[in-house]
């Protein structure tokens, strides 16, 4: 395709009028930001004709792949029909109600709890905040007003909006802003790598990690607890996969306190580690499941928690106005996509080949980056993987932060094909779940090419023998 995009010209409008998410205006301005012009299936393209496969599907997000024309015809056949109409005056909509129920049936019972109801966002970030409101308004309800502290995890995300970026656990969020909002508090995460203790097994360090939710309960007081939120594999913050063992006891403890459990599967729903809810996978029974992203796959906004049956009986039968919601909650549009994401994820068996087939190649596949001198833990859950870069393999050492050297790699990764993101020290990916054995095969080759730049920058500096 013949290039006729003006890159300067575009860069200078971005640097003039754009300010981007999660970024040092300064430092992108002197930069100039790369120029996406189109994409098709896993790849792609800059304004400069330049192709890199998408290892981070956009945004955790564009799970059926680029370039889907169902997808499209579905938004142009709904603007035509219904463009848009609000929820708010007793009013519904054909896509919003039918994918409300479609969603119902996808969230499957555990021990008898499911998922009947949804209440509609934009985002994972809105869906957060309306998880806050709504865990409130159900202690409220119940007479029990003074339960309003949620238990966060450091470093999890949950988004950008002030509540979210509360129970969010960044420091650098943190930092700006007065954040966080009074009653969310936090315990650690269930990094193993990080936090295990010498000689400690896995299950073991799950048995201790969940353990830190009881004694934060026990801290603030188990009658002015509110719920418990967490990813199932924390994903912002490094692909943190817990211990097996972690899960069933963080079960046991919110079961014991009798408070509510919040499982936000932004990233992890929709197939990403192979079921389309993630507390399947793992084993427990979430009352509030927050959605986004891979809904629609990216294709247009669209976000909402799953509400469970415990917490819908008390908002239902208990009656009264709940003060809360957005103009484009079931937005027509958003929701006819996501029935044809979904549909399209149906028909080409993408949550049980991530489960059975291309999840366990790409373990194998990515597993053998260990072998790299750079690396250590190197692992997968479903379709995310991360690695650590390791100055040490041996012992452990990690880089000094001042080299920012997951951002060195990535330079690499960019000038070589391939969109892989860093958090810290540690490369993480999350691709289309539409990728072939020989696309993970590509995608693993660029990574390895762009370690071993890495590594023979960091050799020629000094830093590495």
């Amino acid at each position: 395709m013949p290039n006729t995009i003006d890159t300067a010209a575009i860069q200078a409008l971005d640097s003039a009028h754009f300010l981007h998410p999660f970024t040092d205006f300064q430092d992108l301005n002197a930069r100039g930001a790369k120029v996406i012009t189109r994409a098709d299936g896993i790849y792609i393209w800059d304004s400069e004709g330049n192709r890199l496969l998408d290892a981070m599907s956009g945004l955790w997000c564009v799970s059926v792949g680029y370039g889907r024309k169902e997808l499209a015809d579905a938004a142009y056949q709904q603007m035509m029909a219904l463009p848009y109409y609000n929820s708010f005056f007793q009013t519904t909509n054909v896509p919003a109600a039918t994918l409300a129920a479609k969603l119902a049936s996808l969230a499957p019972k555990v021990d008898g709890r499911g998922f009947e109801h949804v209440f509609y966002s934009c985002s994972g970030s809105e869906s957060n905040d309306s998880n806050v409101r709504m865990v409130r308004r159900y202690w409220d309800l119940l007479g029990q007003p003074q339960r309003k502290v949620i238990i966060s995890r450091h470093n999890g995300y949950h988004g950008s909006t002030m509540a979210a970026a509360s129970l969010s656990g960044m420091s650098g969020m943190h930092a700006q802003g007065d954040l966080p909002i009074p009653n969310i508090t936090h315990i650690e995460q269930p990094y193993f790598f990080e936090n295990a203790e010498p000689g400690e097994t896995a299950d073991a360090f799950g048995l201790r990690a969940a353990g830190w939710l009881e004694a934060k309960i026990l801290e603030v007081g188990p009658d002015k607890v509110a719920a418990f939120i967490g990813e199932p594999v924390q994903g912002a913050g490094g692909v943190i996969i817990p211990p097996a063992t972690y899960w069933p006891e963080i079960q046991r403890i919110v079961d014991k306190y009798g408070i509510l459990l919040i499982s936000d599967e932004v990233i992890c729903a929709f197939g990403r580690l192979g079921h389309w809810f993630a507390y399947e996978k793992f084993g427990y029974k979430p009352d509030l499941v927050t959605f986004a992203k891979g809904v629609t796959s990216g294709y247009i906004p669209l976000g909402g928690v799953m509400v469970g049956d415990r917490v819908a009986k008390v908002l239902i039968e208990k009656g009264g106005e709940f003060n809360h919601g957005y103009t484009y909650s079931g937005h027509p549009v958003a929701c006819a996509v996501a029935l044809a994401n979904i549909a399209i994820m149906e028909r080409e068996n993408l949550v049980e080949k991530v489960r059975t087939d291309i999840g366990p190649y790409l373990a194998e596949k990515y597993g053998a980056l260990n072998d790299h001198p750079l690396v250590s833990n190197a692992e997968t859950c479903g379709f995310v993987a991360g690695l650590v870069l390791v100055k040490n393999k041996q012992t452990g050492e990690r880089f000094d932060e001042s080299l920012s050297v997951g951002m060195l790699c990535r330079k690499h990764c960019f000038a070589n094909g391939l969109v892989m993101r860093a958090v810290g020290d540690r490369m993480i990916i999350a691709p289309p779940l539409v990728m072939t054995h020989a696309q993970i095969d590509e995608m693993v080759a660029l990574i390895l090419l762009c370690l071993d730049l890495t590594w023979q920058e960091l050799k020629a500096a000094g830093h590495v023998q």
